[in-house]
């Protein structure tokens, strides 16, 4: 199978390409088209199987449409499978996606290769699952009800797992490894193999033999050390080596269901939690959905929602099922909770279902991480009405009327929170940051719980990107039209369809100081809260540092890989999300690019290095010499070392090194080529030979240090030749040249080449201390060259149009543009000097590119898992303990949910504070005339019997008593900032938040701001 390396490079990164063309062999039937089944279907689909059959022969309800995204009002009647087909045919055209209304006959099941149910009686469930077993058909069952949910997997007597938890394989640089029985492997660096048991060695110099031995059993020693094998018979050690871990595969056994029925109680490793501290719980609601297939039987109906009579019932089957099962402890409470809303078909719990359920289904296509084994069950019954007072009693807030249907797309959930809610619910206003992956998830589940879909409701949504192949793996509200568009328009316009009384408005700001005047004061003091659905932690923290300010709750998720992580901040109850952690970056020191590369992230960062400064950097500061009179002053902020290298390049470009042909352009690939991988290492090792002492005697290039070699050029290397094409390419791209593809008509051009002989360059000036290279910080500038650069290119300019250049902005994702040719071939050639393994394309993309992995299952589960957040945030739910942060590993069905911290205090003058505590102070408060600056201190001390002492606005000081600044005091609050920071206050800005601090404790470390408000209450 041809693998879609654009639209799945997020994914590949997760499963790899094996576990993909597997998956490309997969028939999969989903029973059941309702929400959880859709929400199933998605996922799957999304992830590239070879084929989906979605079966149901009922048709739609009222119900449905609380969850089901694909359904619309004119569904109402009409087979739920038929209705959906078309909206899940457009997920993936490499799907081929088919639809069933008849039975689940033998002779159907038999056509697939994974079986999942969603909405099938237990004796169905029985049924399918014995043959399933019998016929070796990887078997799931998937079931909601209200605010719990059941999850089981059988994939037969002997499954094979290949790779149990997606961890990439560990690797240790060899510094040393001893001849003996046990040879002893010592490492440059921490191996961090503590758990290995196996590895294999590549790029060993001298003991060769350990290179084609195949996985040899390791024993660790210490963090530097392992011994290993034999290897007295060897030869000896010279140099170079990575060691790298080997993954093990296994073997696992599934019960059938009937089997695993009987023995789950019995057998804890059956029984898998979502969350710990609900273990014994989750034993209870094994009985109770079994007690509620009963109920189902008996009546025909699930329990009416908040029916005390039909909850008895149910409790009373569940007893009867426990004293069966011989369950120590029946949890009569969970059984009641679950009976009061079985009925309900919630979005955000069937996103968090269908998430993990669709990741067993890729995992029982591929052998790719380690399967469910094999009961795992979910509920968050905490966020029932009642738990937002601690002695209110959740049964008794709701009545069967307020949970009574109404005939509407949101009688699903008013099962399970009633009628109020839902109208509280339509009168939110919400603002959503990001249209990304999770923002897709969010705006669906959004629109099916009908947040902001009232009178005075709204959710604002802003994503300053656009739609690219990429994002159609994984963000489902965008197809392949959209590409190009703006994701926040196409994101909301797809919300709308979903839900048309859905109130969304679009934006495209990026969230920053720059958009300030857009969601400032005004913007969040008519919010009700905020979610995060961003990318990076810069911007997550700055939000929370707005959500903070503004006193609203926040909603925050993000997902890498399998792995994901929801928090929710509420002001004044919770902890806020934080500042960045400083050791969160891990820069690469610059001698280590330059000269001592170690691992293949160091070349290729050096390679993407190679491209901004070639292709970029170099074409930008011509442009600018061209049109921009600052050049000049701008060159002057910089070093001489910089301001050499920028003029070199300048003056190069607009010479006799411009190209006019695209021959040139090929002429300047070899050179560069030459001067990379020969010249450049050549006059290293003219530095540092490989016999290279440190002034403490000890050898230069041992340890982290990799002695390097130069290379030989050859035009039938591919590698070699793969790196003339793309540099030429891109060189002749940024002078406006045309290029080609055609290698034996770029070969006959290399054959004119003359390349020069190597020469070292006795000016070369490059410090060592004992422990490290300092690179250029040695070099001296040479100032007479600098003059001269300057001399030359000050007095006139070429003619602007005739001499501009074209800037290129690194584009990972474009098979056709040459970036990533270049830096794959400049990056292998430079892992080739230094005899690192090299990295093919989908790696070398992942890291160079800077690229999270991502995959649908994974933001599913965590949208989901905000989204029930959301419901405590809209009740009102003040218990801390009500809240959850979770952390997830899909790919070993981890789930790991705690409360969230409090905020930490602080006291200030004998009272105490938190970091959401702020002195309010209205600076208009009659619309008319603005508090004075004497004014403000005085409220201050009438309001809170605090005097202020000094009184800061960013770094500029406003007042200090006893300084002279008592005539301020008659100034209004405004004309003080404008005059000590020398500027206007920008026309935006509505409040003025300045730090004081207090005569009654002056040397306190934190204190609450004061926020001064501009605009009229």
């Amino acid at each position: 199978m041809d693998i879609d390396e654009v639209l799945y490079s997020r994914q590949l990164p997760v499963l790899g390409h094996d576990a993909m063309r597997r998956m490309g062999e997969t028939n999969v039937l989903i029973s059941g088209m309702r929400g959880l089944g859709v929400e199933i279907a998605k996922n799957v689909i999304l992830a590239g199987v070879r084929s989906v059959t979605v079966q149901d022969g009922g048709v739609v309800q009222w119900y449905d449409l609380s969850s089901q995204f694909y359904l619309k009002e004119d569904d109402l009647g009409q087979n739920r499978a038929l209705s959906c087909l078309t909206s899940l045919s457009h997920l993936n055209d490499h799907v081929a996606v088919d639809s069933h209304s008849g039975p689940l006959d033998e002779s159907l099941l038999s056509r697939f290769q994974v079986v999942v149910l969603t909405n099938s009686s237990l004796d169905e469930q029985k049924h399918i699952g014995e043959f399933c077993h019998s016929k070796n058909i990887k078997f799931i069952v998937a079931e909601t009800r209200g605010l719990c949910g059941q999850l089981f997997c059988d994939f037969g007597e002997e499954f094979r797992v290949i790779d149990s938890d997606g961890e990439t394989p560990l690797t240790a640089l060899i510094d040393s490894i001893t001849k003996g029985n046990p040879g002893k492997v010592t490492c440059a660096e921490e191996h961090k193999c503590h758990d290995v048991t196996h590895v294999t060695f590549s790029g060993v110099q001298g003991m060769e033999e350990l290179n084609s031995c195949g996985p040899v059993e390791v024993q660790v020693l210490d963090n530097y050390s392992f011994s290993i094998c034999d290897t007295s018979s060897f030869s000896d050690y010279e140099k170079g080596g990575v060691a790298t871990e080997v993954k093990k595969s296994e073997t696992l056994t599934f019960k059938s269901l009937p089997k695993a029925l009987d023995e789950a109680l019995r057998d804890p490793e059956i029984m898998v939690p979502t969350d710990y501290g609900k273990v014994e719980s989750h034993k209870t609601l094994h009985i109770a959905f079994q007690a509620l297939h009963d109920f189902v039987k008996g009546t025909g109906n699930l329990p009416k929602p908040r029916s005390k009579v039909d909850a008895d019932r149910l409790l009373t089957l569940a007893r009867k099922q426990s004293e069966a099962s011989q369950l120590e402890k029946l949890d009569e409470g969970v059984v009641r909770k679950l009976a009061m809303c079985a009925r309900g078909d919630l979005a955000p719990v069937n996103a968090f279902i269908g998430g993990l359920a669709a990741q067993e289904v890729i995992k029982a296509c591929s052998g790719k991480f380690t399967p469910l084994h094999q009961w795992l069950y979910f509920d968050a019954l905490e966020s029932l009405p009642g738990e937002s007072e601690e002695e209110e009693d959740e049964e008794e807030a709701l009545t069967e009327d307020m949970c009574a249907p109404k005939g509407c797309r949101y009688d699903g959930q008013i099962a399970v929170f009633g009628s109020a809610f839902q109208e509280k619910l339509a009168r939110q206003k919400y603002f959503l940051v990001g249209a990304g992956a999770i923002g897709c998830e969010l705006l669906k589940n959004f629109a099916l719980i009908g947040l902001g879909a009232g009178e005075g409701g709204n959710i604002t949504v802003t994503d300053m990107d656009s739609i690219e192949r990429s994002n159609l793996n994984r963000q489902f509200l965008f197809r392949s039209q959209d590409i190009g568009r703006q994701k926040a328009e196409v994101a909301t316009r797809a919300a709308r369809e979903m839900n048309p009384a859905l109130n969304v408005t679009a934006h495209q700001n990026r969230l920053g100081p720059e958009s300030e005047g857009v969601y400032g004061f005004s913007f969040f003091r008519g919010l009700d809260g905020v979610a995060a659905a961003l990318d990076n932690v810069d911007a997550r923290v700055y939000l929370d540092k707005l959500c903070v300010q503004h006193l609203k709750p926040m909603l925050e998720g993000g997902t890498l890989g399998t792995k994901g992580s929801t928090v929710v901040v509420v002001p004044r109850l919770t902890e806020s999300y934080g500042p960045a952690n400083p050791g969160t970056a891990t820069a690469i020191p610059l001698c280590t690019l330059k000269n001592f590369p170690q691992r293949i992230e160091h070349t290729l960062q050096w390679a993407r290095d190679q491209f901004e400064g070639i292709f970029k950097h170099t074409a930008e500061n011509v442009n600018q010499y061209l049109s921009d009179d600052s050049f000049w002053s701008r060159l002057e902020q910089r070093g001489e070392a910089e301001a050499l290298e920028v003029l070199e390049a300048v003056s190069g470009s607009l010479g006799d090194l411009r190209p006019q042909s695209w021959e040139d352009c090929v002429r300047w690939a070899r050179l560069s080529w030459e001067t990379l991988y020969n010249h450049d290492i050549r006059q290293l090792l003219h530095c540092f030979p490989p016999n290279a002492l440190t002034s403490s005697g000890l050898p230069f290039w041992t340890g982290a240090k990799r002695c390097p070699h130069p290379l030989t050029f050859d035009p039938e290397c591919t590698t070699h030749m793969d790196f003339v094409v793309a540099a030429a390419n891109l060189y002749g791209q940024t002078y406006g040249i045309k290029g080609s593809r055609d290698r034996a008509a770029i070969r006959v051009t290399l054959g004119k080449v003359r390349v020069p002989e190597f020469a070292p360059k006795s000016s070369v000036k490059i410090h060592v201390s004992d422990e490290e290279m300092e690179g250029d910080k040695g070099k001296d500038v040479d100032t007479a060259r600098l003059e001269a650069l300057k001399a030359e290119l000050t007095p006139s300019r070429p003619d602007r149009q005739a001499m501009k250049m074209y800037p290129l902005e690194f584009e990972k994702d474009d098979d056709s543009n040459f970036h990533m040719d270049y830096i794959v071939a400049a990056s292998n050639l430079r892992a080739e000097n230094y005899d690192i393994p090299t990295a093919d394309r989908l790696k070398s993309k992942l890291i160079a590119g800077r690229i999270i992995p991502a995959i649908a299952t994974t933001t599913a589960a965590v949208a989901g898992l905000m989204c029930l957040e959301l419901y405590k945030l809209v009740q009102g739910h003040r218990r801390l303990q009500s809240f959850c942060v979770a952390y997830i590993n899909l790919a070993v069905q981890m789930c790991v949910m705690s409360t969230p911290s409090k905020p930490r205090s602080f006291t200030v003058a004998g009272r105490e504070y938190s970091l959401w505590d702020s002195f309010l102070v209205e600076g208009r408060p009659d619309g008319q005339q603005e508090m004075t600056l004497g004014g403000l201190l005085e409220h201050i001390k009438q309001t809170h019997n605090l005097e202020v002492c000094s009184l800061f606005y960013g770094s500029a000081m406003l007042y200090n008593a006893g300084s002279g600044h008592e005539h301020r005091l008659q100034q209004r609050v405004t004309e003080v900032v404008s005059s000590v920071k020398k500027e206007e206050i920008p026309p935006h800005v509505e409040v003025l938040e300045m730090v004081p601090s207090f005569v009654e404790d002056e040397d306190c470390e934190q204190i609450p701001p004061i926020k001064y408000v501009l605009v009229s209450p």
